[in-house]
């Protein structure tokens, strides 16, 4: 696999779903970012719209960082009605045709030659493995991307594909408040499979929603960030990077402040009655 950053920056929020970001004020962000030691970009074609990958390039492209000193990181398969696209419907494409234009249109977008990674983006009930690994060989032997992965699926959906390719990651929701694929076999799965793990949302709910369950989190997080002497953004990320399948966060933050105090979890060890203290606390009951 290649090197990407234990903690992956995602652009999802840098353009027009979020902060709205001039080109200077990027390029500003990401010279920080690689200052801080996160090596890897996370796009997806729909990002803003469809204007983020575009925006993110020209900053790129500004900046004075190497691009092989970095890895770019980008989804395709959702086509999605908004102004950029007149759809009637939201839905997923896995024809050949749609592959290689996303492919292409961010290589454009990005400033690239290449993808380090490749996620499609949904599963799709009309997926053909066939068809998807032919165009994703005859890219992969164009130098167009390094290596394919998938985001969102299950078990099952990764098998259908790994029939007719090498899937090298998933990026998937995972956290303290979401932790359903660490009992539901996906996990397991991966590992077996030598399928790399990326969890996006990794702070979970924990800072966008109110109710018993956060709750019941802060009131065991309280002590825990006393002993550690860190955040609570760090001791979610923390609990994450516990796991054994060696869990990549994906974080969404503009903030290159939050995104050093993400790094310095990396230094967090828990202690493991504490990881589960912390289980308990988001799922509301002892485990059986």
């Amino acid at each position: 696999m290649n090197s990407f950053s234990k903690i992956i920056s995602g652009t999802m929020t840098w353009g027009q779903w979020g902060s709205k970001f001039t080109t200077n004020e990027m390029q500003y962000l990401i010279d920080q970012i690689v200052d801080l030691g996160i090596n890897t970009f996370d796009h997806a074609d729909i990002y803003g719209g469809y204007t983020t990958e575009a925006a993110f390039g020209t900053a790129f492209n500004n900046s004075a960082v190497n691009r092989e000193s970095v890895y770019f990181i980008s989804k395709c398969s959702i086509q999605m009605p908004c102004d950029a696209r007149s759809l009637p419907v939201k839905y997923y494409d896995y024809s050949a045709k749609h592959i290689r234009m996303s492919v292409e249109n961010s290589l454009r977008q990005l400033k690239t030659d290449y993808l380090d990674l490749l996620l499609f983006h949904r599963p799709s009930p009309l997926m053909n493995a066939e068809t998807i690994a032919k165009v994703i060989q005859e890219l992969k032997s164009e130098g167009k991307i390094n290596q394919l992965g998938v985001s969102n699926f299950t078990p099952s959906q990764m098998q259908l594909l790994q029939q007719e390719i090498d899937l090298k990651w998933n990026q998937l929701e995972c956290s303290l408040t979401q932790e359903k694929s660490l009992f539901d076999g996906t996990l397991d799965y991966m590992k077996i499979n030598n399928i790399g793990v990326m969890a996006w949302s990794p702070l979970g709910s924990f800072f966008k929603e109110k109710g018993i369950k956060k709750e019941r989190v802060l009131k065991c997080m309280a002590p825990l960030c006393e002993k550690y002497n860190c955040t609570e953004g760090q001791l979610l990320l923390a609990w994450l990077l516990y796991h054994p399948s060696k869990i990549h966060p994906v974080v969404g933050t503009t903030s290159a402040k939050r995104l050093a105090l993400s790094m310095a979890a990396l230094d967090v060890k828990l202690e493991i009655t504490d990881w589960f203290l912390l289980l308990e606390a988001s799922m509301g009951e002892p485990l059986p």
